[in-house]
């Protein structure tokens, strides 16, 4: 990975990671393991996807790997509804918001490099 300047998805991405070890902590607790890993695992694979993607070989490869990544945060997403709606389980607004950052930012990657130019000499 480049490591020459900030790359805020990258950031954002590990930051949210951290954050989503810490919450399945508390799910663990509750012993809803399989809940926990579910989100533990699709929350922790947006970064490292991301992570993939900073050392892709193509521009194909880089979205590629950026449309995983989106993938994940639908999947993280739909785990974090379902805490949230329960009742039995811990929820974290705070979780769900950072996530919807997370895909407008991917989302917006996505289709900037999707309309890159190739250069012609």
């Amino acid at each position: 990975m480049r490591n020459d300047k900030v790359n805020i998805i990258v950031n954002k991405t590990e930051d949210f990671a951290l954050a989503i070890i810490h919450f399945t902590e508390e799910i663990y607790k509750m012993n809803r393991f399989k809940l926990a890993n579910q989100l533990f695992a699709s929350g922790t694979s947006i970064g490292a996807n991301v992570c993939e993607a900073q050392n892709a070989e193509s521009r194909v490869d880089f979205i590629h790997k950026m449309k995983i990544a989106a993938k994940e945060v639908d999947e993280t997403a739909y785990w974090l509804r379902l805490c949230n709606r329960s009742v039995h389980l811990p929820s974290s607004d705070k979780l769900s918001i950072d996530l919807l950052e997370i895909n407008k930012i991917l989302a917006k990657i996505i289709s900037s490099s999707k309309n890159i130019k190739p250069i012609v000499n």
